[in-house]
């Protein structure tokens, strides 16, 4: 098998993870944009034959879509049998119905500009609510990669009798799983938001609490607001400084900044999204599904047949 993984610049470090679990040669491609906004792409043109495979996280998602789109364009012209995409952080899931009227509902608009590029798509925990699978919304073959075991492996590794604290109802199920898979204990606390930057969290169960360090684990922190609630209400109580864990680390504006100064004890994040914080690894995760849709039911044909 000829395979080519081709990451975007933020994704170098995770593209030489994965590269030699997939047996894949670790091709170039640059992207950079202009004064105006526009932007260049630039691949290896060495793909004829090849199974190519962008690596792109999605956090930029209005700026990397048209890129992803246009570097998927150029391996074609370039040869290559087929194209996938690894977007460990896949934007645009949150809207997936029409709350106000007027509104697009973005998650199948995004999942149909994307399909028109790729033949198939990986991606880590995507933001899900209503659509329950990746399938509802895509016609290409996707597969959903669970953070859950490394996450879960970190925590057992590095924290000593860990607390797990989940920051809403929506957390309840994948936190249960990463508390499972850690063997430690859980709390979900409930949240309740009045609007983008106005938020208070639940207190957690003291008495279960006792002796244990925290641990919040959320699946997207973005503005913080939330994990800052959750810090301030801990540290009222008395409790040791949380450890803050994210899956995709987001971390819009000054959230980082905010976070470190509300006296988080460590802020760690999944290498789904390029970032200082970045202590846990997804590659080893993320190549059994790769090679799955490298197989030998290849996406392309199946493509076709559809």
């Amino acid at each position: 098998m000829n395979t080519v993984l081709l990451p975007f610049p933020a994704q170098r470090r995770l593209a030489e993870e994965l590269a030699p679990l997939l047996d894949a040669r670790l091709g170039h491609l640059d992207w950079r944009r202009f004064p105006d906004g526009e932007s260049l792409v630039t691949i290896d043109e060495a793909l004829q034959g090849a199974d190519a495979v962008l690596l792109s996280s999605l956090n930029q998602p209005d700026a990397l879509a048209l890129a992803l789109r246009f570097a998927a364009a150029t391996a074609r012209e370039f040869g290559a049998r087929s194209v996938g995409l690894v977007a460990p952080y896949l934007a645009y899931m949150r809207q997936d119905r029409r709350f106000h009227p007027g509104e697009a509902v973005s998650a199948p608009l995004f999942a149909a500009f994307l399909q028109e590029g790729v033949d198939w798509l990986v991606t880590v925990d995507p933001h899900l609510h209503r659509i329950d699978r990746l399938e509802r919304i895509f016609r290409i073959p996707t597969r959903h990669v669970a953070a859950a075991p490394a996450v879960a492996a970190w925590i057992r590794t590095e924290v000593v009798h860990p607390l797990l604290i989940g920051p809403d109802g929506e957390s309840a199920q994948w936190v249960a799983h990463i508390a499972a898979l850690a063997e430690a204990p859980f709390q979900v606390l409930h949240k309740e938001r009045r609007g983008d930057r106005d938020v208070s969290v639940s207190l957690p169960d003291l008495a279960a609490a006792a002796g244990r360090n925290p641990v919040i684990v959320d699946d997207i922190v973005s503005s913080g607001h939330t994990v800052i609630e959750t810090l301030g209400h801990l540290a009222r109580l008395g409790m040791p400084a949380a450890t803050v864990v994210a899956i995709h680390a987001v971390f819009a504006g000054d959230a980082y900044a905010a976070l470190q100064a509300a006296g988080a004890a460590r802020i760690v994040s999944c290498d789904s999204i390029s970032h200082p914080s970045n202590a846990i690894a997804l590659a080893k995760l993320l190549a059994p599904a790769c090679r799955e849709l490298l197989g030998t039911d290849h996406p392309a044909a199946a493509r076709t047949k559809a």
